[in-house]
């Protein structure tokens, strides 16, 4: 099975559609331990993503060059933090598959690690620090392990979307280190971390809207 720039923009408008539906609950947690407007910071980028994509030729566009659309489109949306963090995991995610039309699962697998790298890097968060990073690392480490082991696709994203609701359900546990949240310290145990919460949505709208 091959993944075109038409089964991505499908990706796109799945995960639109599933963080719409997401964003009270992502703001509700936000409000917990941070300024309440994750969910609508979200909505916005993906939202805006989706108009970007819509009046594409998706017979005649390559993965790297919708992917770069969605991050410029994501990043204009949403000055805030998670703006930049998903910018930067799309234009990460396009130079993995850079020169490639139709994109094998080894690739998509490449793809979904360099989103998680890049969030990473330009969060410049660790594991264990109570942000989205405690998420898509394990389901990014999960993927490749998977698919490593020769299984399908499919097989490697519900690997990554259980690794990444383990890793938010950890957030709970944790004392934020980063961002806003981390000015309550001992006061943000025992709520997740509304950006490991929207991962997990965004993570399994991946998955369904490749699958």
């Amino acid at each position: 099975m091959t993944i075109d720039a038409a089964d991505l923009k499908r990706m796109f408008d799945t995960i639109a559609v599933a963080i719409e539906a997401d964003r009270d609950r992502l703001c509700q947690l936000d409000g917990v331990i941070g300024d309440a407007d994750h969910g609508i910071a979200m909505a916005l980028g993906f939202n805006a993503v989706r108009d970007a994509l819509a009046p594409l030729d998706l017979a005649t566009i390559e993965p790297t060059a919708l992917l770069n659309l969605a991050a410029k489109s994501f990043l204009n949306a949403v000055g805030a933090s998670s703006g930049p963090l998903y910018a930067t995991a799309f234009m990460r995610a396009a130079a993995a598959v850079k020169g490639k039309a139709k994109l094998a699962d080894a690739d998509v697998v490449a793809l979904f690690h360099a989103m998680a790298q890049g969030i990473r890097d330009r969060g410049k968060a660790e594991p264990g620090e109570k942000t989205m990073v405690d998420a898509w690392q394990p389901a990014a480490e999960a993927a490749a392990v998977v698919h490593a082991a020769g299984k399908t696709l499919s097989q490697s994203l519900e690997a990554a979307l259980a690794a990444a609701e383990s890793g938010a359900e950890a957030t709970k546990d944790m004392i934020a280190a980063k961002g806003r949240s981390s000015r309550l310290g001992e006061r943000s145990l025992g709520h997740m971390d509304p950006g490991a919460a929207s991962a997990v949505t965004v993570i399994r709208a991946v998955r369904d809207g490749l699958a």
